[in-house]
């Protein structure tokens, strides 16, 4: 007479995997950070009234609907984008209609002239994600070499090899000056 093996109750496995897969769902950390850093000033309190800027101390970047750039009035491209931050931000030749610089004290820089401009972002609510991201990207991008040059000619070294300490003071000294105003409807023609 032949054996008959004992069979294996299989029937709860399903129910075990399950709360096994959910488990591990809910514990996992999920990687899907996309998005544009940014380091938003503290508010300010509000007895206080904002600061005053200078005309001159700002460079306009307008997108409107048809993805069109116009820079402090004129209408440009995006491949001048960043150089043209840079030497507004920069104002290497000290001139009048560009932004003022004032002389300040850095931890590990010494006096360093620091630029008072700001870049104003404004952009059309049909203009496209992709162009938004183009000039975010230029405009970070001419922020970044700024920071690399300076920390090259005062550290010997980029700034993303700058030790915590270095990375602050060059941080002080070129500052992330982007303020973007809420989209609106600009002119496309």
């Amino acid at each position: 007479m032949a054996r008959k093996t004992p069979g294996l109750n299989t029937s709860s496995m399903s129910d075990i995997s399950f709360l096994l897969l959910a488990f591990f769902l809910m514990v996992s950390n999920i990687n899907s950070d996309m998005g544009i850093a940014r380091k938003l000033p503290p508010p300010l309190p509000e007895n206080v009234d904002p600061p005053e800027v200078k005309e001159r101390n700002i460079f306009v970047v307008m997108v409107n609907k048809d993805d069109r750039l116009l820079f402090n009035t004129e209408y440009g491209r995006i491949e001048d984008l960043k150089d043209r931050a840079k030497e507004f931000l920069g104002n290497p030749r000290n001139q009048a209609h560009m932004p003022e610089k004032e002389m300040r004290q850095i931890d590990l820089l010494g006096n360093v002239e620091v630029s008072k401009g700001v870049i104003s972002l404004r952009n059309d609510r049909g203009t496209s994600y992709d162009m938004y991201l183009q000039v975010q990207n230029e405009l970070t991008a001419a922020i970044s070499e700024m920071r690399n040059e300076l920390s090259t000619a005062r550290f010997g070294k980029q700034y993303a090899d700058l030790n915590d300490q270095q990375r602050k003071a060059v941080e002080q000294a070129v500052p992330m000056a982007i303020s973007e105003a809420e989209p609106t409807k600009i002119g496309g023609n």
